[in-house]
């Protein structure tokens, strides 16, 4: 392993909407950032196909050219940017340290940013078709699916809310559960049942998501009778849940069901100069806007933590 390097004001571990800005916000403030990225880049909007709800853009943007733009800007005020999983962190004391396959850094904040990815059903035709009729956002996509018939495949909070924000655009939303009765909370299934554009598939699961270079519906098969159909659809959304990527930080930072947990009203975690930002927090609101918001405070709250070590 290459020789330890000087010590860091701050490591960005991760390189979405939330790293990128407070990468943009810490080289602006002089701090001389490094970037960990990961060799999956950009988060979930390397994911997406066009976005048209980022402020700023009247005609969208296309996901991966935003993450470059976001990249390059960053590096425009000094960031340094390296393309390597990070494969350990040591916040027993500071500086903390946080290590490639490469080499160790050792820096006296830093801020995580790693993200979350979206439980898929892991079956023939859908990452083939992620962008061009499968998503895993309703509230980015639903405008692009208006008068079509949608499937939505879950059955708890998220996916009821999913569907019921869906009936704005589609003509039909068809729920599909693999059980008979939902997790929702009763208000939110008692808002499903009465709104007249949603129907349920019970007891069933998707096996094949079909379609040529655009979703045109997917095969079935019912759990309990084994029988096996086909159903048409212009759009499939798959609300089964996200996985935030904080495996590198357990037993290390203080986690709620997997997420980060920060200080409230700020982005400080468990760890005195330890903070995170984005998906890796948010289990609520997900959005690349919020994400790079939470950027901006984390490198906001990272800068005048430093400078109160500077002063003690």
């Amino acid at each position: 392993m290459a020789q330890m390097e000087d010590i860091r004001d701050v490591i960005i571990v991760g390189a979405g909407p939330a790293g990128l800005t407070a990468a943009i916000y810490t080289a602006r403030a002089n701090l001389a950032p490094l970037m960990i990225e990961g060799v999956e880049a950009g988060g979930q909007l390397m994911l997406t196909t066009e976005v048209e709800n980022y402020p700023g853009f009247v005609d969208g943007i296309m996901g991966p050219e935003l993450m470059e733009s976001m990249r390059k800007q960053s590096q425009r005020f000094g960031t340094e940017i390296l393309t390597e999983n990070v494969t350990s962190v040591d916040l027993a004391e500071r500086p903390f340290k946080v290590s490639t396959a490469s080499a160790s850094h050792l820096t006296n904040s830093i801020i995580v940013s790693t993200g979350a990815k979206a439980r898929m059903l892991d079956i023939p035709g859908e990452r083939e078709l992620l962008g061009h009729g499968v998503s895993t956002c309703a509230t980015c996509d639903g405008f692009f699916f208006r008068d079509q018939e949608l499937l939505v495949v879950g059955g708890g909070d998220s996916a009821i809310e999913e569907a019921t924000f869906l009936t704005k655009f589609a003509s039909k939303v068809t729920v599909v559960h693999r059980r008979d009765s939902l997790r929702a909370s009763k208000i939110m299934q008692d808002r499903a049942r009465s709104n007249p554009k949603i129907e349920f598939l019970w007891d069933t699961v998707l096996t094949e998501v079909t379609g040529d270079g655009k979703v045109t519906g997917a095969k079935t098969k019912n759990l309990k009778t084994g029988e096996e159909g086909t159903i048409a659809a212009g759009g499939i959304f798959v609300a089964i849940g996200h996985i935030p990527n904080t495996s590198l930080f357990e037993g290390k930072l203080d986690l709620i069901e997997g997420y980060i947990r920060t200080q409230p009203g700020s982005t400080a975690t468990s760890v005195k100069g330890v903070f995170a930002a984005g998906d890796v927090v948010d289990y609520k609101y997900r959005q690349a806007i919020t994400a790079a918001g939470m950027g901006c405070q984390a490198a906001i709250d990272a800068e005048r933590w430093l400078e109160s070590q500077h002063d003690a």
